[in-house]
């Protein structure tokens, strides 16, 4: 491995591979699936040659591996898995057992479509679908970001107790060859160190505790409540590790603002802001790189929703333009749903639905959008 300071070309699925390895994880269990598939069988082989010191355990479905990460977890150590589309949707139960009993879980999710019709191409609909399961879900527009988010995602999840997601786009990323810097684990450890789960929240023979018990309605409500409250509380835990993160890391941003849960690039008076998240952030700042009028904001963070944070930056804005991967049968894409939320009446904000199913989003459709925008209805597919 070459020093810290240094990058490699490596396929985005393998420089994941890489920091999970330097995390050092105790359990890894996963079951393959396109896209997601060369980050396990990497880690499988890293296991293999003797470079990993976590315990590499195969599953037979993928609501197997996520059951088996969460009773290693529950038993107080650090975890990981990764799946993607139909296989995350055969885990929904256990993810939201996972998010229940606060275990500090962490997958990456290579985003694919979901079927039917079948289709093993990008888009976001798999993340959408358990968008409000309890995890804090990362958003990565590149692979240098969801290497960081991989670090950044285990300190919080380990410091509030709440299991999060790194969505990385498949295909696009996963198997996309970068220029990465992978962090050694020494310089790992100075921002997350090992993991030692506290006394009396995990299982443990000698001091044995309950987790998960059966709630009467009343307490039901009341233990959902304060979850609710602690998970909009991990929106300030966020910011202010991504800040140490920074320094530690030694990372440099040219956005106007960056801070972990999103990052804005533009005019501080936009009169046109263009939002989405995702790899198809790289492609808008192409395509608007010599634009000085219009705004750009990159979704870092999804879930916890950082409202007031969006609304400082979009409230001053005439036009917004939400540019999502996914859509909401019956109503407006889901990112445009909880932007529409914060947003003014007297603000002009418009719906744009494309590269579903791994349509080509192209810079010549980012023009169109903006050049006709007025013209455009309140929800498109573009």
């Amino acid at each position: 491995m070459k020093k810290n300071t240094s990058k490699e070309l490596l396929e985005g699925s393998r420089a994941i591979a890489l920091i999970i390895n330097n995390i050092e994880p105790q359990v890894v269990s996963a079951y393959p699936i396109t896209p997601q598939t060369h980050i396990v069988e990497d880690l499988a082989k890293l296991k293999a040659d003797n470079l990993a010191t976590y315990e590499y355990v195969r599953a037979e479905s993928e609501f197997a591996a996520a059951s088996i990460v969460l009773g290693a977890s529950a038993k107080g150590v650090r975890t990981y898995s990764a799946t993607s589309s139909q296989g995350l949707l055969l885990m929904t139960e256990v993810i939201y057992g996972i998010s229940g009993l606060r275990l500090p879980v962490v997958m990456t999710l290579a985003n694919r479509a979901i079927s039917s019709p079948i289709n093993i191409w990008n888009d976001q609909q798999d993340a959408m679908a358990i968008r409000d399961a309890g995890w804090i879900m990362f958003m990565a527009e590149n692979n240098q970001e969801a290497v960081w988010q991989h670090i950044l995602a285990y300190k919080l999840a380990e410091k509030t107790s709440f299991p999060a997601f790194i969505n990385v786009d498949g295909f696009i990323l996963t198997h996309c060859f970068e220029p990465v810097q992978i962090p050694d684990k020494k310089t790992i450890k100075k921002f997350l160190p090992k993991y030692k789960a506290k006394k009396g929240k995990y299982l443990d023979t000698k001091n044995p505790i309950t987790i998960g018990a059966f709630l009467s309605p009343n307490d039901y409500q009341t233990v959902r409540e304060q979850m609710y409250n602690d998970f909009q509380k991990t929106l300030i835990e966020i910011k202010k590790e991504y800040s140490i993160f920074k320094k530690i890391f030694n990372i440099k941003s040219t956005a106007t603002i960056d801070n972990g849960l999103l990052e804005y690039s533009g005019p501080k008076k936009a009169d046109t802001i263009i939002i989405a998240m995702g790899s198809v952030i790289g492609t808008i700042k192409e395509t608007l790189k010599n634009n000085k009028k219009i705004g750009i904001l990159k979704i870092k963070t999804y879930r916890p929703f950082p409202n007031q944070t969006i609304y400082d930056i979009i409230k001053g804005a005439k036009n917004i333009i939400v540019l999502e991967k996914a859509l909401s049968f019956g109503n407006f894409g889901p990112l445009y749903l909880d932007i529409k939320t914060i947003s003014s009446d007297k603000q002009n904000i418009k719906n744009f639905i494309s590269g579903l199913g791994g349509k080509d989003i192209t810079q010549a459709y980012i023009l169109k959008i903006i050049n006709k925008f007025n013209s455009y209805k309140k929800i498109n597919f573009i």
